[in-house]
């Protein structure tokens, strides 16, 4: 049986049940890895699965028994591919298995900042409205969707699911396709700086490559409507946070909400921590991915990945 160690199963959730992973041999859980103990944890692993542990010449070299590499994610920038394929190491990754999750999460941090929920929820258990003189209170008034125009960067499967939501709501969507490839009938293209104009609300739904890094600076994000609420659910880095917070600072935008960042967790001297107006901008630690169906099927995904390699028809491997 082989031996199996998990380097960073916190970022999986307690709640989460790995006992599928062990038929297929001895498990290791380890909470976190920090990168001196890498070498010490895979050195007689032959099957190791990460979440965002990085494995390369660094450490790999230490560990001559290992054959299968198992990311518990989709993006595989923390493996040394070209390292892996060198010595016949296959590595998998799990494609797919957010997307309901990370659609919710894109509308749960865009109404928090459109309806500000937190704000009127405050007002009421403070007692103000109970001393109010009119049945209502306008301190934050907010749009409609109905009507308006919903641009999407990345309009993969993600991004396309998002955009079947917010035509529901009765928004126009276009998109702009950061690897210029993608041509989908359904909804309008636009370059981006015509996006930037156009859209009333801009969700980003793109990984993070040479195309995307710093794709939105202080000068696009001027492009963009008054009111208009920026959503990055795709990657930190796409967006360049010094300049948000300057366009925020500065009431360029309406708001913006981040699930991602240029550095998880956060550094504390980031700017966006400072910004005068806090309510224009909404942070998640990285969690739209996260729900406990998502991260259920996560690892069933896993466990179905090892089993195929084990029987010598390996799926989603990553070339």
């Amino acid at each position: 049986m082989p031996k199996i160690c998990i380097l960073d199963a916190r970022t999986l959730g307690e709640d989460v049940d790995l006992s599928a992973l062990r038929e297929f041999g001895e498990v290791v859980v380890y909470d976190t890895t920090a990168p001196e103990k890498v070498v010490e944890r895979i050195k007689d692993c032959e099957i190791i699965i990460t979440n965002k542990v990085v494995l390369d010449r660094s450490n790999l070299p230490y560990a001559p028994q290992v054959k299968l590499i198992c990311v518990a994610a989709t993006g595989t920038n923390n493996i040394d591919l070209d390292y892996a394929r060198s010595k016949s190491i296959t590595v998998t990754n799990v494609a797919g298995y957010s997307t309901h999750s990370v659609v919710q999460h894109t509308f749960a941090m865009l109404f928090y900042l459109l309806e500000s929920p937190a704000y009127y929820d405050s007002y009421v258990k403070s007692g103000q409205y109970g001393e109010s003189e009119i049945f209502t209170h306008l301190g934050r008034p907010f749009w409609e969707l109905y009507g308006k125009t919903w641009g999407i960067i990345g309009l993969g499967t993600i991004g396309r699911a998002v955009a079947g939501v917010a035509r529901q709501f009765g928004c126009q969507v276009i998109y702009y396709s950061t690897s210029g490839e993608n041509r989908n009938p359904d909804y309008t293209r636009a370059d981006l700086e015509e996006l930037l104009q156009m859209a009333d609300v801009l969700s980003i739904h793109a990984p993070l490559n040479e195309r995307t890094l710093n794709l939105l600076h202080y000068e696009r994000l001027q492009l963009m409507k008054p009111h208009a609420i920026l959503l990055n659910l795709g990657r930190g880095g796409i967006v360049n946070e010094a300049d948000l917070a300057r366009i925020l600072e500065e009431g360029v935008i309406g708001g913006a909400a981040l699930d991602v960042l240029e550095r998880e967790p956060i550094d504390s001297k980031n700017p966006l921590l400072k910004i005068k107006e806090p309510n224009r901008l909404f942070i998640t630690p990285h969690i739209a991915w996260a729900s406990r169906e998502a991260r259920n099927t996560l690892v069933r995904e896993i466990a179905n990945n090892i089993e195929g390699f084990l029987k010598g028809m390996p799926r989603n491997t990553v070339k």
